[in-house]
């Protein structure tokens, strides 16, 4: 009788320490792998800089064209880039341009 209350007492710690580490190693490969966890955060911090330098092209392709804009306003337009846009509106080359061809891949 003794025994089988000593055994019943064994298997009932040994059981209970077994779902406890079942319960804890569940949170924890949570933890790593979960949609909130370290893979995900790591994942965002990736995205995160690529998007940071594509925000960053494209500032300075918007300040190029802002800049490119405000030569062509009518207060202060650049006479050179007012022939740029002429010649290349109406097909106009002038005979002394130098015309490069090239060959597209």
């Amino acid at each position: 009788m003794v025994s089988h209350r000593r055994r019943r007492a064994i298997l009932t710690a040994i059981g209970l320490y077994l779902f406890a580490a079942a319960f804890i190693g569940y949170f924890a490969v949570n933890a790593f792998t979960g949609n909130h966890g370290l893979r995900a955060q790591a994942d965002l911090d990736q995205q995160l800089a690529s998007m940071q330098a594509e925000l960053a092209t494209i500032k300075a392709e918007r300040t190029g064209w802002e800049r490119r804009v405000a030569l062509l306003r009518s207060d202060r337009i650049d006479p050179d880039l007012l022939d740029e846009r002429a010649r290349t509106l109406i097909g106009y080359a002038d005979p002394r341009d130098v015309t490069l061809l090239l060959n597209p891949r």
